[in-house]
């Protein structure tokens, strides 16, 4: 643990709209608790300034003990706790930690506008995680095609609904459909028989919006997924414990995610999944993404969550371990580095260090 305080600020979707389950909130309480300066910015609180370079409206969290997430997400949300205009390049870290997918229907312009004013802060002393120039393309599922074809399960994109027919033809009949920008198991459909008389409307649900991605269907699915949290690009383990969780469906609901009603327990990676998480590895590094999900079924990764990975607080209640402040000594030691050499680490440098 550094003895020198640090400034954190967080980007979210919007203060207002965060909830105390959220992995961000955990962290930032973590980070407070060891005294060291918090900030939340909203995706719309950004200004660039002639002067002072990027800046923002951010919500700052007092420093002192919180009973728990949801105490302290109460104080952050006080309608009487004003906001204060900050300079970024007075702040440590900058950690991105907003959803795209909640703003594609009212504020389509805000994950953008964000990423670019991120990728200018970056150019300063300021180090932000994960790397905005790469998360520009990340937050699109597109990216996860760029990892190499054994890990991931066959897939198609398109808008076309001849070119789903012919995906499922060729697989069996049976595959899942979701769109290609979108989380928390949103607008994500099990094709199979006994939907296939709807599968024009099924598809042009999903296309309404944008290009749908169509997956094989993996039989494995039926236990559910394995979130998997990496840092640095390799699977976070804190006393023999991985952070990783198992999500199931109690239900007929295929869908796993916690957000869409799934169960959770913690499960240690198995030969497979630790397998997959190597194989990642090299491009979450080189592309400076310093926090991420890996959701897995059986030997293949079905999912890459690099914008808000998510799962960390129901990992730290199930097992008592203690991930978040895991990531916090790492951030710790990431500013130590920056200072021991005078600042000429590079945002991709320290991402991945």
């Amino acid at each position: 643990m550094t003895k020198e305080r640090i400034k954190l600020a967080f980007v979210v979707n919007d203060v207002a709209t965060e909830q105390d389950n959220y992995s961000t909130i955990r962290l930032a309480r973590r980070a407070v608790m060891r005294g060291h300066e918090v900030a939340l910015i909203g995706l719309g609180d950004f200004i660039y300034d002639w002067e002072d370079g990027i800046c923002a409206m951010a919500t700052l969290s007092k420093i002192k003990e919180f009973k728990d997430d949801t105490v302290y997400l109460a104080h952050l949300q006080d309608t009487e706790l004003a906001r204060t205009r900050i300079v970024l390049s007075e702040w440590d870290i900058l950690m991105l930690r907003s959803d795209p997918a909640e703003e594609l229907v009212s504020r389509s312009w805000a994950p953008t506008s964000s990423l670019l004013f991120a990728q200018l802060a970056s150019l300063e002393r300021t180090i932000v995680l994960n790397d905005p120039r790469h998360l520009t393309d990340a937050v699109n599922k597109t990216y996860f095609q760029g990892f190499p074809e054994s890990v991931r399960p066959a897939t198609t994109i398109t808008r076309e609904p001849e070119e789903v027919r012919r995906f499922l033809d060729a697989h069996g009949g049976k595959g899942v459909i979701k769109p290609l920008q979108g989380s928390g198991g949103q607008g994500v459909f099990l094709l199979d028989k006994k939907n296939r008389q709807n599968l024009n409307q099924i598809t042009e649900a999903v296309i309404r919006d944008g290009y749908a991605i169509v997956q094989e269907y993996l039989p494995a699915a039926k236990k559910g997924d394995l979130r998997m949290i990496t840092l640095n690009g390799r699977p976070l383990k804190v006393d023999n414990t991985y952070a990783s969780l198992h999500r199931f469906s109690q239900t007929e609901d295929h869908r796993s995610n916690i957000s869409a009603g799934g169960e959770v327990e913690m499960m240690a990676p198995d030969e497979s999944a630790l397998a997959i998480a190597e194989i990642v590895g090299p491009k979450l590094i080189d592309d400076g993404m310093y926090l991420a999900g890996l959701d897995i079924v059986g030997d293949k990764m079905i999912e890459l969550n690099v914008d808000t990975p998510g799962g960390i607080s129901f990992m730290e209640d199930l097992s008592g371990v203690d991930f978040s402040g895991a990531i916090i000594d790492d951030l710790e030691r990431k500013v130590r580095l920056q200072c021991q050499y005078g600042g000429a680490l590079t945002n991709r440098q320290l991402a991945v260090i």
